[in-house]
């Protein structure tokens, strides 16, 4: 009975390996999102008198096509500047996990 336990802790143990050694690598990286929304964020249409800050949640749809689900800042007009901005516009990349969220960090600085 004790070989058998350790055979199938050996068998189980193999097999995770097995999955984990046969799984790609994500493109879709934090920075690489973020850098991309980054580009488009860029030259606001409004006065920045002091930095703003914002946590950006945003998901991708089918189309590789940004959608904003919340803004969470305290400034007035940056949640419609940003989801004029961003929403449903395209990635540069192949987002490969369309059914996760991702909460972006924002900061428009103003300009000296």
């Amino acid at each position: 009975m004790k070989s058998i336990k350790i055979f199938a802790l050996v068998a189980v143990f193999a097999f995770s390996s097995a999955l984990y050694a046969g799984s790609n690598p994500s493109n879709d990286a934090p920075t690489v999102i973020s850098n991309e929304i980054g580009k488009l964020l860029k030259n606001p249409n409004f006065k920045v008198g002091n930095d703003v800050f914002a946590n950006v949640k945003i998901l991708f749809n089918q189309d590789n096509q940004i959608v904003v689900l919340s803004v969470d800042s305290n400034e007035k007009g940056v949640e419609s500047y940003i989801k004029h901005r961003l929403n449903y516009n395209k990635l540069s990349i192949d987002v490969n996990n369309k059914n996760r969220y991702y909460i972006v960090p924002v900061r428009i600085t103003a300009k000296q």
